[in-house]
């Protein structure tokens, strides 16, 4: 753990910084308790919970998974599944901070799945293809 002292705006704050996996991860100290969530009354109707997205396929034994490397839009997606791709071929169109990235193949195989559509919004680490 690193402490560091950091001034926003004029207001100096204290952090503590843990390094977990080659990614920093910050915390501030005198963070405020999050509100607690409201309870539902007893006599409401329960209304249908929303359905959540699909997990994402993982990456099969011996397979590649290429993630997002950072948040951004699908611009485009260049494979479907059962392509054939080599290394450093573009799979998809990352549109981040206004700019094109081009996310490639880290390995030659076969395209087993793309878990993205075209427009869809990605968080950094998002499986985006599988390559097996």
């Amino acid at each position: 753990m690193k402490k560091y002292n950091i001034t926003v705006n004029g207001v100096s704050y204290e952090v503590e910084v843990e390094e977990i996996g080659g990614q920093a991860v910050s915390a501030p100290r005198a963070a405020a308790p999050a509100p607690a969530p409201k309870a539902a009354p007893a006599a409401a109707p329960k209304a249908a919970a929303p359905k959540a997205a699909p997990a994402p396929a993982a990456a099969p034994a011996g397979g590649e998974s290429v993630s997002a490397p950072m948040p951004g839009t699908i611009l485009d997606i260049k494979v479907a599944v059962g392509d054939s791709v080599n290394a450093g071929d573009v799979l998809i169109i990352l549109e981040a901070m206004k700019m094109e990235n081009e996310i490639m193949a880290p390995a030659s195989g076969k395209v087993v799945s793309v878990n993205t559509t075209k427009g869809a919004s990605v968080n950094s680490g998002d499986v985006l293809v599988v390559i097996g």
